[in-house]
């Protein structure tokens, strides 16, 4: 075998290295030192396979080409006693909010079984995961909570403080999803009467602790939203502006690595508010049914990557009522506490739903994540 020993390589003109075609075998004794630069950074023509640092989010990513874009290069997995966690935390069955968390193993069938408690019970809150933590924020206890807990996703035990929202006004009914890096919230409802609703978007760190910072806006102000995530954009389905309600069919999003306000991605069949039932592998983002302006059970879904409105997925087999919903990359679970219901799809099919097994009855006006969804 014939080795090449260098230590500069230019072109002619001194304005960047030639390609270097055919090598079968690249060693050596120390490290390889791709190329680095932010997520504004990235190339402007950039062709599948090419490799580079982000120092936004400290993880080596290749392009995929156009329609899947940027993805992180995961080196770690999610796989919990084969298959992936998903966390079901706080709730209410009125007039009583609960701090239960509980867990299933979305590759498995079956109900629900206990984690621990939260630091406060609260219903109408939110979460955000990585694949190590998930976090619980906001929700309404009575009144509105600006509270953030945290577990570690593998084990089980109660959870620990983690920061504050950034007021306590809009924290009823928000919607949260994020990456592997960073956790978002966003919108909320204010209570009691007279009802306003807010177009904040605020985000956190998920593997330090500390408050919310601001993010930008929504395109328009709403609560109950449902939301999803790649490992470049969250996306924000539908939600209730308070006035009636109102409900809203609107898509937006953001890109979730820097910071700034939504852009329009597309509509919902028609006006929905999801409350938290959207979730998503890293390619196809699910909302799943609504409460208002009348009771569905409708599942819709949108490819991440591209702009354009929501398509027929198929149908739950119940309708509305505030259900919430996680995901791996392959499956989605759809859960409803108030009928005990957990049930899922297959997320690059189309169909309806299939019984995945019974949550909590307490977990109504709950939220769920995982360790697997598409923004990791």
């Amino acid at each position: 075998m014939s080795q090449l020993n260098i230590r500069n390589l230019s072109n002619e003109n001194e304005d960047g290295a030639p390609d270097i075609v055919g090598v079968s075998t690249f060693s050596a004794t120390s490290y390889f030192v791709p190329p680095k630069g932010t997520t504004a950074q990235r190339p402007t023509n950039p062709q599948p396979g090419d490799l580079r640092f982000n120092t936004d989010t400290a993880s080596l990513e290749y392009f995929r080409g156009d329609t899947i874009n940027w993805t992180q290069m995961v080196m770690t997995s999610p796989d919990l006693n084969g298959g992936a966690r998903g966390l079901v935390m706080g709730g209410n069955v009125s007039p009583t909010d609960t701090n239960i968390i509980s867990y299933v193993t979305i590759s498995t069938l079956g109900n629900t079984s206990d984690f621990g408690d939260l630091t406060l019970s609260r219903g109408s809150n939110t979460t955000f995961s990585s694949r190590t933590r998930a976090c619980c924020a906001g929700g309404y206890a009575p009144g509105n909570r600006r509270e953030i807990d945290y577990v570690t996703i593998s084990s089980t035990g109660n959870a620990t403080t983690f920061g504050n929202l950034l007021d306590d006004n809009h924290q009823y009914a928000p919607t949260g999803t994020g990456n592997q890096t960073r956790g978002l919230v966003a919108g909320g409802l204010k209570l009691p009467s007279p009802y306003t609703s807010t177009n904040r978007i605020q985000y956190n760190t998920i593997a330090t602790t500390g408050d919310s910072l601001d993010f930008g806006d929504m395109t328009a102000a709403r609560s109950d939203a449902g939301s999803c995530s790649s490992s470049t954009r969250s996306v924000f389905f539908g939600g209730d502006d308070g006035s009636g309600p109102s409900a809203k069919d609107i898509i937006d999003y953001v890109t979730t690595a820097t910071l700034g306000d939504a852009a329009d991605f597309g509509n919902l069949a028609a006006a929905s508010v999801p409350n938290d039932s959207g979730c998503s592998n890293s390619i196809r983002g699910l909302v799943f049914g609504s409460r208002a302006p009348s009771s569905t059970n409708v599942i819709e879904y949108i490819t991440i990557a591209t702009l354009g409105n929501a398509v027929d997925f198929g149908d739950k087999t119940f309708s509305g009522s505030y259900s919430y919903a996680t995901s791996s990359p392959t499956r989605a679970l759809s859960f409803q506490g108030s009928g005990n219901i957990i049930e899922y799809v297959e997320i690059m099919t189309t169909g309806n739903a299939v019984d995945f097994g019974d949550c909590d009855p307490n977990h109504s006006y709950a939220s769920a994540c995982s360790n697997a969804h598409g923004g990791l």
